[in-house]
């Protein structure tokens, strides 16, 4: 398995309705295939020094290997979801596994 997993911080100064459309865009990024599963969600409530929940949003797909990633990263839905998204957010973070 390869999981990808991002974490959003948004922009501190955008509207609630362009947080909606951000988030909006972003779950279209989970029906995008081959991708085995993918979820898109909010920092949960918990506290604990390990957790850092400062993240406006996080992504994780899990695909069957690198090269279902791969192809996942050129998917016209993902490559339309940055071009118009990347305004939105002030920083990004991606860790992958395999």
């Amino acid at each position: 398995m390869f999981v990808h997993t991002v974490f959003f911080w948004l922009k501190k100064d955008l509207t609630e309705a362009q947080r909606e459309a951000f988030q909006a865009g972003a779950n279209t990024l989970t029906d995008i295939q081959p991708s085995v599963a993918a979820y898109l969600g909010k920092p949960a409530d918990t506290e604990r020094p390990v957790i850092d929940n400062t993240y406006d949003f996080s992504l994780t797909c899990v695909f069957e290997n690198k090269a279902d990633h791969d192809a996942y990263q050129v998917d016209p839905v993902h490559l339309e979801f940055i071009d118009k998204h990347a305004k939105d957010w002030a920083r990004v973070v991606v860790y992958d596994a395999d």
